[in-house]
């Protein structure tokens, strides 16, 4: 009785160790919840739109007010669009937040150990992160570079500088604030990815997007033009303007450039996780 009862219970062990692995639709599920269960979700969006919106605002307000007092060659080059967009450039670091928080929480709170025994497949995993989180900031990114350009425009009303969807280029500008702030939050999550440590990953994505750009205006010479070319958001937010101007890429370009920023740093993060411990 006792030997039946042995192998009743290897049989039971071996059933359980074969138990199938979560699909990636299992994965993309469990994503979701834990994303939108956490506050640092909605603060963080809700921080996106309020900068975004808020900052654009702001700008567009100034300068519709002292459109007057700029010179000949300043109102040629104005670009009304980009001007009520101006608050994508504070935006980017409320997205790229949680776009760090997305990976690194679960390795800080030692949770990570628990969907890797559930998902012992480590890629399926990012992915399934990857995709959640590109989704809901595509979403919320477009929504608020939407709301950012719809707010602005107004102010540019009594000067009649005002710009409209079905104007060359502005559709596309828009969009592409949507898309420049989603690819900051995967930057972020890419650098999260390496690094897995919230304070320093935060502290790199802020750098890389908002802090070094500025310096590299200050570099001589032509590699310090080129750096300033292709610096991360230098290069991206170009994708948010309606015409090109001084010495920068065009829109489309600089964007793949921007995108090439968090894609190379996200495909080392994939390497690492299967290599290191949990």
């Amino acid at each position: 009785m006792s030997a039946q009862t042995a192998r009743s219970t290897a049989s039971a062990g071996s059933r359980g160790e074969a138990r199938p692995t979560p699909t990636l639709a299992n994965v993309l599920r469990s994503e979701t919840t834990k994303l939108f269960s956490v506050r640092s979700t909605p603060w963080s969006l809700l921080a996106m739109v309020a900068a975004t919106v808020g900052l654009g605002v702001l700008a567009s307000w100034g300068a519709g007010s002292h459109w007057d007092q700029l010179s000949a060659t300043d109102q040629a080059r104005f670009d009304p669009v980009s001007q009520s967009l101006a608050g994508i450039s504070l935006g980017q670091l409320a997205i790229a937040v949680l776009g760090v928080l997305v990976v690194t929480t679960e390795y800080s709170t030692g949770g990570i150990r628990g969907t890797f025994t559930a998902v012992p497949q480590r890629l399926r995993v990012l992915t399934a992160k990857t995709l959640v989180f590109t989704v809901v900031a595509l979403v919320a990114g477009l929504a608020t570079s939407f709301a950012a350009f719809f707010a602005g425009q107004p102010f540019f009303a009594k000067p009649g500088i005002e710009a409209h969807i079905s104007d060359p280029g502005v559709l596309r500008a828009i969009i592409g604030g949507g898309l420049f702030l989603t690819a900051s939050g995967l930057f972020g999550l890419a650098v999260g990815t390496v690094m897995r440590h919230s304070a320093g990953a935060i502290t790199v994505a802020v750098a890389g997007l908002f802090v070094v750009p500025l310096f590299t205006h200050a570099l001589p010479g032509a590699w310090g033009d080129a750096v300033v070319r292709y610096f991360t958001s230098n290069a991206g937010q170009q994708i948010t303007a309606t015409h090109q101007t001084g010495n920068y890429l065009t829109p489309w370009v600089g964007f793949a450039v921007f995108c090439a920023w968090w894609a190379v740093p996200l495909v080392f993060g994939a390497w690492l996780m299967k290599q290191r411990d949990a």
